[in-house]
């Protein structure tokens, strides 16, 4: 199927106009039309419901946008490996929660560099269910993540186990107070431990989904949140954060996941020097 069929589409899911789609695309409305036309001829189903308002995506249209989304990386990883493949004997590409890159991640790509420069490597951050898909897919080799699904065709490997501990900027004869509270988002297992351990605490004054990066928030105001350990350690150490007494702590087995079919001569060495990394977390 031709791409830009796909491209098309998604932008006009995104802009739920014919006419903007095209705009943004420097195309013509005729031919906006004209390819999502072809690609419902293709599929065999009408894709959006056309209104003089614009256009809305059927229950066809639903499904098959996360088959575009699919589509445009499996082409786009394509184009990459080609394009490189005069400079680097192999790709890589790994994906994580954004919580692993800090302190985890980036330090093994480090090692992937100086130690594989053969081998190129693409790095992006995801929630663990789209990370699943893409390993799926194809546009994915490995993925790092908390509590994985395991669907057919994919292999998972405990790697260690993520300490979440809540930590405070705040004096410590200073009393806590919700108000003094940051809710720091790190994905739905922790959403829902995090509820049950403290309903009082479900509507907090500051959310911050924003992973490694909220720590610059609590060392420049006195307030509290949850954060790895590892990520913490050396401003405990320095004490420029202290964790409360008998405060409760979370923990997540963490999990190296990539297909089942794979070179195992080639991921061998990526994937014990993943394990030495790791060890160092445990």
């Amino acid at each position: 199927m031709d791409v830009n069929l796909a491209r098309t589409f998604l932008m006009v899911a995104e802009t739920g106009s014919f006419i903007d789609a095209g705009r943004k695309m420097n195309i013509t409305q005729s031919t906006v039309s004209a390819r999502i036309k072809g690609l419902e001829d293709l599929l065999g189903r009408e894709l959006f419901e056309r209104s003089k308002y614009g256009a809305e995506l059927t229950a066809a249209g639903e499904q098959f946008q996360k088959h575009a989304m699919a589509l445009i990386r499996v082409w786009q990883r394509a184009q990459l490996e080609v394009g490189t493949s005069d400079q680097h004997s192999d790709h890589l590409a790994v994906g994580a929660p954004i919580a692993f890159w800090d302190g985890f991640l980036l330090r093994w790509v480090s090692w992937m560099r100086s130690n594989t420069p053969d081998i190129a490597v693409s790095a992006t951050s995801g929630l663990s269910i789209v990370l699943t898909q893409r390993l799926l897919e194809g546009s994915l080799d490995l993925a790092v993540m908390y509590r994985p699904t395991q669907p057919p065709g994919l292999m998972i490997e405990h790697l260690f186990d993520e300490e979440f501990v809540l930590v405070t900027s705040a004096p410590a004869n200073q009393r806590r107070t919700s108000t003094d509270y940051v809710f720091v988002d790190w994905g739905p297992d922790f959403q829902k431990d995090h509820a049950a351990a403290y309903p009082e605490l479900t509507n907090p004054g500051l959310n911050l989904d924003l992973g490694p990066a909220g720590i610059n928030y609590l060392l420049n105001n006195e307030c509290s949140g949850y954060f790895p350990i590892r990520l913490v350690r050396s401003h405990i150490a320095r004490g420029r954060l202290r964790q409360p007494k008998r405060a409760r702590k979370f923990i997540y087995p963490v999990y190296a996941v990539y297909p089942e079919a794979h070179n195992e001569e080639a991921y061998e060495p990526i994937l014990k020097s993943l394990r030495q990394l790791a060890k160092k977390h445990a």
